[in-house]
């Protein structure tokens, strides 16, 4: 070939070959060749190329006519696998994929699990698989998957496992969620098995409902130990600052990434989760992408579960609220522990857990509804302050009713707009409806009080930030110009319509105009890192759960 035009054709067709390797295809060199001749002088490339895809293995001689690619994403079903037929596709996640299999020599049904990414896995990919499999093959205990077999052949790492003939437990929940007696069964078993887990040294990290098997007589089966941790001071599986998991059923530390810190009360709050599921029909924390379950995960409580389904017994959601505790030290001292609980609630008994005392549920009310709560705390600071001045003879009768009035005004529209905010129905509407509430009342409150010359114009950069903290760029645009407008009234006010405000203070323009340029810088920073934070987020949401 000769020219740059050939050899840039030459790149571009080995590079589409190499992507069609990566992808699992098994495109044909011979028919390559025959239709781009002038890729001849390519073959011995090719060949290297070729030798970065799966292997082909046959169920016996591995001979060059008896072979099947056993990448796990290509290739037609049944097909044979060693000693394994493979049958069908069970499921994939990130790691792996798993088949429901015939082991042929004794004759019986197996789960086979393979590393999703075949020969062109990473090393870390295969170290994870490996650990997935060492973890599990050490585990005895009849509500766990059992394992079969660990071992590689040609090059595919796998492992065979017991094969549990029925559904998920998410499957399960999807058509008879709120059963308090099976809630309450199903989570005891799962629970004990976890204690076992513990008990050997080893964490789950990833407990959810679709990685807990039920068979036909309904006894649950813990499986899926992609995630798990090997309790050892060598053995650090995850680098801190990595996110490891399912948001919606992540423990708040877990959720932070901060993997030193994580013990067995992790896989409590998850079990914690799982229990809340079971109750209500959905999970504690779940929004439309990762980040924004991440970060109700770190800095919200749940809703009470007897808000959400009021059949269930308090105490059941005392036990519910127990395991999903902010503070691993708040939870059950360990999953056998919240296991004895479910027993005592199912004989009837006296639990371990208590209520929890006034100023713990005025906390967790607050973080259940922070919106709300930071508004009505500094609602209440700032009226106490003017109770103080009017007290003291520095404000009048009429400042004070009318502050009292828009005080009252702004409080009573703050819980109608939580009440709002709460329904998935009404709740991007009332988010916008609450940021215009905000700084129209906060205008109304200046009118009233020194107007531009007042300290309080500061609420308007803090009215900015705090709208960043619903992470979304439209909604900090949006606060960031009713700022701007309300402001420009304001100086409007300060310059024509009171101009007694001038005296005293400095009345030339450059102030005002400083202070609305900070405003756009303060709004242009908070929706910049918004958007970096969204795209993390979708990124996330693309590649899954680390």
């Amino acid at each position: 070939m000769n020219g740059s035009a050939d050899d840039q054709r030459a790149v571009d067709l080995l590079d589409d070959y190499l992507a069609r390797l990566q992808a699992g295809e098994a495109p044909d060199r011979g028919t390559l060749l025959r239709e781009y001749p002038e890729l001849a002088s390519a073959v011995d490339c090719l060949k290297v190329l070729e030798g970065l895809a799966p292997p082909m293995a046959a169920g016996g001689t591995g001979g060059e006519d008896e072979t099947l690619q056993v990448h796990p994403v290509a290739g037609d079903l049944p097909r044979a696998f060693g000693q394994y037929e493979l049958v069908s596709e069970i499921g994939r996640g990130g790691m792996g994929v798993v088949y429901k299999a015939r082991q042929t020599r004794l004759d019986r049904t197996v789960a086979v699990k393979m590393i999703l990414a075949g020969h062109l896995a990473s090393a870390e990919h295969r170290r994870r698989f490996q650990a997935e499999a060492k973890a599990a093959a050490r585990l005895r205990h009849p509500n766990i998957v059992h394992i079969h077999e660990v071992g590689q052949l040609h090059g595919q790492d796998f492992f065979a496992m017991e094969y549990i003939e029925g559904e998920s437990l998410a499957q399960r929940i999807a058509q008879h969620a709120g059963n308090i007696e099976t809630a309450v069964r199903l989570l005891g078993a799962v629970a004990r098995a976890v204690d076992h887990l513990h008990r050997q040294g080893i964490l789950h990290r990833d407990l959810k409902p679709s990685n807990i098997l039920l068979d036909a007589e309904g006894q649950p089966y813990v499986t899926d130990f992609g995630l798990a941790k090997v309790l050892a001071p060598d053995s650090e599986m995850t680098a801190t600052g990595v996110i490891a998991g399912t948001p919606s059923y992540m423990a708040p530390e877990q959720a932070a990434g901060r993997s030193g810190q994580l013990g067995p009360a992790a896989d409590t709050y998850s079990l914690g989760a799982i229990l809340y599921e079971l109750l209500t029909g959905q999970p504690p924390f779940r929004r439309q992408n990762p980040l924004d379950t991440l970060m109700e995960v770190l800095g919200r409580e749940p809703a009470l579960p007897r808000t959400v389904n009021p059949r269930i017994p308090r105490s059941l959601e005392l036990i519910c609220l127990k395991c999903l505790a902010k503070s691993p030290e708040d939870r059950y001292t360990s999953a056998g522990a919240l296991a004895d609980d479910l027993e005592r609630f199912a004989r009837g008994e006296a639990l371990q857990v208590r209520p929890p005392r006034l100023g713990q549920r005025l906390w967790s009310w607050t973080r259940r509804q922070p919106a709300l709560a930071s508004r009505l705390g500094a609602l209440g600071v700032f009226y106490g302050v003017e109770l103080v001045n009017y007290a003291a003879g520095v404000v009048d009768w009429d400042f004070h009713w009318k502050i009292s009035l828009l005080i009252g005004a702004w409080a009573l529209a703050s819980i109608v707009c939580q009440q709002f905010l709460d329904s998935r129905r009404w709740s991007i509407l009332a988010r916008f409806v609450w940021g215009m509430l905000d700084s129209l009342l906060l205008l109304a409150v200046l009118l009233v009080a020194d107007g531009a010359a007042s300290p309080l114009i500061v609420a308007y950069p803090l009215l900015i930030v705090g709208s960043g903290l619903w992470f979304r760029v439209r909604f900090v645009s949006f606060i960031t110009v009713l700022s701007l407008v309300s402001y420009g009234v304001l100086v409007v006010d300060f310059y024509y319509w009171r101009p007694q405000l001038q005296s005293g203070f400095h009345a030339g323009a450059d102030r005002h105009i400083i202070f609305a340029l900070a405003l756009v810088v303060v709004g242009a920073t908070v929706a910049y890192l918004v958007h970096r934070v969204r795209t993390l987020s979708n990124f996330y949401s693309r590649v899954g759960p680390v």
